[in-house]
């Protein structure tokens, strides 16, 4: 499982190489290093399950997320490539991308840019951690086996029909 989430909003024209490079590597790059060390005993085992955690972002775009908007993107991409090389090994491959959920990185916005998340939410309310952990446990499971390429909103209704 890769569960990197790193942000660093700015506008385009005011984001720094540096600040856009920052999140594609902790995003993605590091998504890529854990899917790697993990497909070689996963190809040898003829098993697996990669699950990789997206954001609604990586399909929606939010403004000033141009960086964290295109690492997530990326995951998506990626897992996809993944489900489709590793498929003869047994191995899945899926995103989970959530949208607004209480965490840490979202309890550290202003107060108005919370609120104001809401109005893009059908389900009007934030996601909780368990509720992306249910997700996640389901695609790790055999009951998931069937379930490659895939991605999984847990959002709210945040992104339908993305």
């Amino acid at each position: 499982m890769s569960n990197a989430g790193l942000s660093a909003d700015a506008f385009l024209m005011r984001m720094t190489e540096e600040k856009f490079e920052k999140v594609i590597n902790a995003n993605l790059t590091g998504a890529f290093r854990v899917a790697q060390r993990a497909s070689r005993s996963m190809q040898r085992n003829k098993f697996g399950r990669m699950i990789f955690i997206g954001s609604v972002s990586g399909s929606w775009g939010i403004g000033n997320q141009a960086n964290y908007a295109a690492s997530k993107a990326g995951v998506i991409g990626m897992a996809r490539s993944i489900a489709r090389e590793l498929s003869k090994a047994n191995v899945t491959a899926n995103v989970v991308a959530p949208g607004y959920i209480d965490t840490d990185m979202t309890r550290a916005l202003d107060e108005r840019i919370q609120q104001g998340a809401l109005q893009f939410i059908p389900a009007k309310r934030v996601g909780t951690p368990a509720e992306v952990a249910g997700v996640v446990s389901f695609l790790a499971s055999e009951d998931a086996s069937y379930i490659s390429g895939a991605v999984i909103p847990v959002d709210g209704g945040m992104g339908m029909g993305h």
